[in-house]
């Protein structure tokens, strides 16, 4: 059994689709008609044999006798005699008396054909158990052909009870049903068939779209991915597969384009990492095989050397390191998201240049209120030409800011226990603080080699500012380096964060660095889902910026700074 059913799976998968539709709708239509035709010839036939059954009780209940047959009584005989057929028009039914003891009389009636084979005996017990019921009665060559129906009569002048048997034919409704029977079959049959071709058509034509799909895959599989669907109609099963294939393709071919890209790059940076090292290996093998051959004699000679070996071994270390750190942040490794405040990160990068530039300016500028759609700034905030001439603020100033804030709320607070009558005022909503989300060792990784890069392309008295903000349109916090510098041109803005790239004016070799500082800037900031970019200084200079994603503000405090909470006013002798 099981072979057997694992052989009809087989052959029915082995059916193509549009033959397995067709065949299926073809059966479908086809026990419909059988099941409308039998139904219609089962009601039919039972309506044409409930009239014959009406029309045999209607003959078999008034007096069928004398009209077709002559009674004669004589001397209390009764005598029945056919008429003759030319005395007597053709009628639809025959008739047959039997007398009081059962036997046949006469017959008579019909409109010729077969003649119904009476029974020779039919007794007056019989009619009365009959009572009108038909029955059915066969014809002389043994087939059921005839309904019958029997009742008595008494002649007039004769005391005794005869029956009469009336027999209507049923051979016209037989033939009804058989001609309806025919009609029927050659209409189904053609209809089957105009269903058979109308569903291949119109599953050819459906299907004829799967052919494109088909087509495509089978491009698809060649490596041809830019293929794509026409014809397509959304409203329909195939337009939406089709669709969603386009949706996949365009997916793929994007996908594969991005790994062709970073193929790229990354055969261009080995080639360039290559390149890279090389340098500092054939500085130290160079003056290895001077120093072997005798080529350096004397002592400080020797010390140059080794000199320039360290150099070179540091410069080649930091570049490992630099390789290494692109690595990790491009398998997006060793990142912790968690809130982080720019200014405090700011502040701490704006002490490290100054205690390694002392001669250099560095201010840190808190501009809380301005927004930058676009690199401007609002009315309010601090330009960039005015920040040049402000001394740097230190954290010493800032402790003391914080200090002088608490001992304020002290007083605040002492005076309104004191004197609950005092008049208040409503606090406005805090603003948005500098508060990201971010790897804070990423992110001064950041501001460091922004204000290495910056350091290192303008002069040692050049001033820097740190710029920290919060874009509320674009729920960012924002960190800039600001140098006052040559300037980056504009074609080359583009091309300053890709790795091992530099400019070709101050931007040397002995003084580029590894070239790799602003790409670890970009893959950080692209890392932390953040942007970097850069502008221009008013009045000459290179701008960065990076802003990060806000992080939710989660100060204990924060939920009571709303506008609706009065607080004590504020003595001028407690400021």
């Amino acid at each position: 059994m099981g072979s057997e059913t694992d052989a009809v799976t087989r052959w029915w998968r082995g059916i193509s689709l549009r033959a397995k539709v067709t065949g299926v709708t073809v059966t479908l239509l086809a026990v419909g008609l059988f099941a409308a035709g039998f139904g219609t010839m089962t009601f039919l036939r039972s309506t044409l044999y409930n009239n014959i059954d009406a029309s045999v009780r209607g003959y078999a209940s008034t007096d069928a006798v004398s009209g077709l047959i002559d009674v004669v009584v004589e001397g209390g005989q009764v005598s029945f005699t056919p008429r003759d057929e030319d005395d007597v028009p053709p009628t639809p039914y025959f008739v047959a008396v039997y007398g009081p003891d059962g036997a046949l009389e006469a017959i008579a009636g019909g409109s010729g054909g077969l003649e119904p084979d009476f029974p020779d005996e039919f007794t007056l017990q019989a009619t009365a158990a009959r009572g009108l019921q038909p029955f059915a009665l066969p014809d002389i060559e043994g087939d059921e052909r005839f309904l019958a129906a029997v009742d008595v009569f008494q002649p007039d002048g004769v005391g005794d009870l005869f029956t009469q048997m009336v027999v209507v034919s049923t051979a016209s409704t037989n033939q009804v049903v058989a001609t309806f029977l025919g009609i029927y079959a050659v209409i189904s049959v053609v209809i089957l068939g105009a269903g058979a071709l109308g569903t291949r058509w119109l599953v050819t034509l459906t299907f004829r779209s799967l052919g494109q799909v088909e087509d495509t895959a089978m491009s698809i599989a060649a490596g041809d991915f830019s293929q794509r669907m026409t014809d397509i109609e959304p409203r329909t099963e195939v337009g939406r597969l089709k669709i969603a294939i386009n949706t996949m393709l365009g997916r793929i071919d994007a996908a594969i384009s991005q790994r062709e890209a970073t193929v790229r790059q990354m055969r261009r940076f080995i080639g360039d990492a290559s390149h890279e090292l090389r340098t500092p290996l054939v500085t130290v093998r160079g003056y290895a095989e001077l120093y072997r051959m005798g080529a350096i004699p004397t002592g400080d000679d020797t010390a140059q050397a080794m000199d320039r070996i360290e150099k070179e071994a540091i410069r080649m270390g930091v570049l490992v390191e630099d390789l290494l750190a692109l690595a990790r942040l491009d398998e997006r490794r060793d990142v912790d998201i968690a809130p982080v405040d720019l200014r405090p990160i700011a502040r701490d990068a704006a002490l490290d240049v100054r205690a390694t530039s002392p001669r250099r300016t560095v201010t840190v500028i808190e501009a809380l209120d301005a927004v930058l759609p676009g690199g401007e700034r609002s009315a309010d905030s601090p330009d960039t030409a005015d920040a040049k001439k402000r001394s740097a603020p230190t954290t010493t100033a800032i402790a003391r800011a914080g200090a002088s804030l608490l001992r304020r709320r002290s007083r605040q607070s002492a005076q309104t226990a004191a004197d609950p009558d005092a008049d208040t005022l409503p606090i406005a909503v805090r603003r948005p603080q500098p508060v990201v989300s971010g790897d804070e060792n990423r992110i001064r990784q950041v501001v460091a080699n922004l204000l290495g890069n910056a350091r290192r392309f303008t002069g040692d008295d050049s001033p820097i500012e740190l710029r920290v903000g919060v874009d509320p349109v674009a729920a960012t916090g924002w960190i800039e380096v600001i140098d006052h510098g040559e300037g980056v041109p504009d074609q080359l803005k583009d091309k300053i964060f890709q790795r091992f790239w530099r400019a070709d004016t101050s931007r040397t070799r002995e003084t580029g660095g590894t070239g790799l500082g602003l790409s670890i800037v970009a893959s950080i900031v692209d890392a932390l889902h953040g942007d970097v970019g850069v502008l221009d200084t008013p009045g000459g200079g290179a701008t960065f910026r990076v802003s990060f994603p806000l992080a939710e503000q989660r100060e204990p405090e924060e939920h009571l700074l709303i506008e609706t909470q009065p607080l004590p006013r504020l003595e001028r002798d407690t400021l």
